[in-house]
């Protein structure tokens, strides 16, 4: 399968880094490192988040990455990373 991330998910990865670099921007590298990571692993098994049912018909599934939620979509041979965020986030 392929993999491609959305604007708007790449947008999410850029402003939890920004969100925690000026604290420490070292430490800020690893979550960013781990969720642009995870989504290797779904090339091989794309069906092992969790179904959300309120997007059917669309295959919208959500694993979680340490603290935080990753949504993605599976259409034909292509994951699509939709959003991300801190599962403290009011969402």
């Amino acid at each position: 399968m392929q993999l491609s991330w959305t604007a708007k998910g790449l947008a999410d990865l850029a402003r939890l880094h920004d969100f925690l670099s000026p604290v420490n921007p070292a430490a800020a590298a690893r979550p960013v490192q781990s969720l642009t990571a995870a989504p290797a692993g779904l090339r091989i098994h794309p069906r092992l988040g969790e179904r959300l049912e309120e997007f059917d018909p669309r295959e919208v599934r959500r694993i979680l990455v340490g603290t935080y939620e990753m949504r993605y979509e599976i259409r034909e041979r292509t994951i699509y990373v939709l959003r991300i965020w801190h599962t403290r986030e009011e969402r």
